[in-house]
């Protein structure tokens, strides 16, 4: 169990620009989707869903990307556009995580949301794992709904929760200082 435990606190973020091939195969692929999906989901409606860029689909994405940020900041630097286009041209794999939020008689928008971004966090955690280094990013294009209908072709009942970047870490990642867990913890008392 310590060995678990060593895996799940040593995971961290490596940023995608930082990320290379090779990328997962796709045996490791559906091993980590494998792991991702057992989140909990309540009702089990799966609200969730993948999108696989890699590949050529990786430029023709970023060339999108760009378009819609011209349209949206005519103003934007190079060195933001050069930013947003890394965000897939670099990394080997990215998933796109949707999930679905549309009318649901039991269970609210809220939880089906919250159980899509479990996969998220658990996608990280099983490329981590595996051995590759993962980013979770969101940033505007998981907001407008031009991009995501128009260009994922997400429909109105659908939110992007976020890509996932995988690949091959070029560099070690430094761990970043983490919160103190007993500085958070408080006991509840009855008022």
């Amino acid at each position: 169990m310590s060995l678990t435990l060593d895996a799940l606190a040593s995971r961290h973020s490596t940023p995608t620009r930082q990320l290379d091939a090779p990328g997962p195969d796709d045996a490791q692929l559906l091993q980590m989707l494998d792991t991702a999906v057992r989140v909990p989901d309540h009702g089990k409606r799966v609200p969730f869903r993948f999108l696989r860029i890699t590949g050529a689909a990786r430029t023709t994405l970023a060339d999108a990307a760009e378009g819609r940020l011209r349209e949206r900041e005519p103003d934007a630097g190079e060195a933001v556009i050069d930013k947003l286009r890394s965000r897939f041209t670099t990394p080997p794999l990215t998933l796109a995580v949707i999930a679905n939020t549309g009318p649901d008689e039991k269970i609210p928008a809220t939880e089906r949301f919250s159980s899509a971004a479990c996969v998220c966090f658990q996608l990280l955690q099983a490329a981590h794992a595996v051995g590759f280094g993962a980013q979770w990013l969101t940033g505007w294009i998981a907001y407008d709904r031009p991009f995501l209908e128009g260009v994922l072709g997400l429909d109105a009942e659908e939110q992007l929760v976020g890509t996932i970047a995988i690949g091959t870490p070029r560099i070690e990642v430094p761990d970043r200082p983490r919160p103190d867990p007993a500085e958070l913890l408080a006991d509840w008392l009855p008022r």
